[in-house]
């Protein structure tokens, strides 16, 4: 399973650190995304992280302030968002891909966290 953890309430403008951690298998062969889905809206994937993170992808609403990277040693990935925005505010999700690269599809992602609130108020 995985294990998303590190949301909360900020006010704009602050930070907050999002972690993935998988627990019960590996994940160093296979890419990782985190989506984010805010109330009445779909599932937007957000940032993508390849195997050994030598690759990224950020969607165009949040390049630039967040930041997407992985430890393999702890089978952990991470989301470093900066310069938060009430339009941030959702329920953000950790996800697996089935091969090297997922990119921002749904059905490309087997495995998923329980997901993280995050509250950005202005």
């Amino acid at each position: 399973q995985l294990q998303a953890s590190g949301g909360g309430s900020v006010q704009a403008g602050g930070s907050l650190r999002l972690s993935c951690a998988a627990i019960g298998f590996t994940l160093d062969v296979n890419a990782v995304a985190w989506f984010r889905q805010a109330p009445g809206k779909e599932r937007e994937g957000i940032s993508c992280i390849t195997k050994i993170g030598q690759s990224t992808y950020y969607s165009d609403s949040v390049k630039g302030r967040f930041t997407i990277s992985r430890d393999n040693a702890k089978n952990t990935t991470y989301l470093q968002m900066n310069s938060l925005k009430p339009e941030d505010t959702a329920v953000y999700y950790c996800a697996r891909a089935q091969s090297t690269w997922g990119g921002t599809r749904v059905g490309a992602y087997d495995y998923w966290g329980q997901g993280t609130l995050v509250t950005v108020s202005s």
